[in-house]
């Protein structure tokens, strides 16, 4: 099975206060049941970036995958946003499934996808039939590493100044094995970040406008009723590991897994054991 990533791009465009914001989305398989993967805030990140090793697998076990660029990344609209983005993207998931008549989804969320599945299902929970979240889902601080940590202060230098030196510093602590991102991957990912420098601009406006992007949920997660699989690398120096036990700890019918030798990129560093994993989940 061959997956095209031209080929499955769409777009619609969602309601968000008094603005018309055109989402990009990749709409793959047909299956009854639906997951919409959620990608992380790294700068050049897009659904397809951050899940392509991950895809074809649900899709073969018959689902319907939808990747949703968030607003400001990828093809979609650029945004200022003043408020919690977590629950920013929230509202634009649940706008992007009402204009395509999906009523109840399954979400992976990476990172900052974390935070929106997170968000989405304490706001509309009549919505959600799974959770996995790899790397994030609440805010709040570490009670092991210093915040904000050394990958989120590299992460925001990037936005700063997006040179290929940059990305390699905050690749070099993004993933456990630096040496598996080849320089064709990191091009790629260089090119992807300064082809939309008004998403640059507007992450550093949103940052000054309320540096605290993502909520603490701590106190609202045992209001989640839906099964979710929270998976983490054991060597994320992006979102330190025992945020994974502070939403283990609080969402009431959830697992934790813990991957050793692994970063920030759980579902690409070990995509074949997540894949299966996931699949597994979502099936039982």
């Amino acid at each position: 099975m061959l997956i095209n990533e031209a080929e499955t791009s769409k777009f619609v465009t969602v309601k968000e206060a008094d603005a018309d914001l055109h989402i990009h989305y990749n709409d793959c398989g047909d299956g009854a049941e639906v997951v919409v993967m959620l990608h992380g805030s790294g700068p050049g990140a897009t659904g397809w970036a951050n899940f392509n090793r991950n895809i074809e697998p649900l899709v073969q076990a018959g689902y319907r995958v939808l990747l949703i660029d968030c607003p400001g990344w990828g093809k979609s609209a650029s945004v200022v946003n003043s408020g919690s983005r977590s629950d920013l993207n929230a509202r634009v998931v649940k706008g992007v499934i009402d204009q395509l008549g999906i009523e109840k989804i399954s979400i992976l969320g990476n990172s900052m996808g974390g935070h929106t599945a997170v968000a989405f299902a304490l706001t509309y929970p009549g919505n959600v039939a799974k959770l996995v979240l790899m790397g994030g889902g609440t805010g709040g601080m570490s009670l092991y590493a210093p915040m904000p940590t050394e990958g989120i202060k590299l992460l925001n230098g990037l936005y700063r100044e997006p040179t290929l030196e940059n990305l390699k510093k905050f690749n070099d602590v993004f993933v456990f094995d630096p040496s598996v991102l080849t320089e064709e991957l990191l091009q790629a990912r260089l090119a992807n970040i300064l082809s939309r420098k008004d998403h640059l601009e507007n992450f550093l406006a949103s940052l000054a406008a309320n540096p605290r992007q993502f909520p603490d949920f701590g106190p609202r997660l045992p209001s989640i009723t839906a099964p979710t699989l929270i998976v983490w690398g054991r060597q994320d120096r992006v979102v330190p590991f025992d945020t994974g036990l502070r939403l283990v700890a609080g969402i009431p019918n959830s697992q934790l897994h813990i991957f050793n030798q692994c970063g920030h990129w759980a579902q690409w560093e070990h995509a074949d054991a997540f894949n299966r994993m996931v699949v597994d989940f979502l099936k039982h």
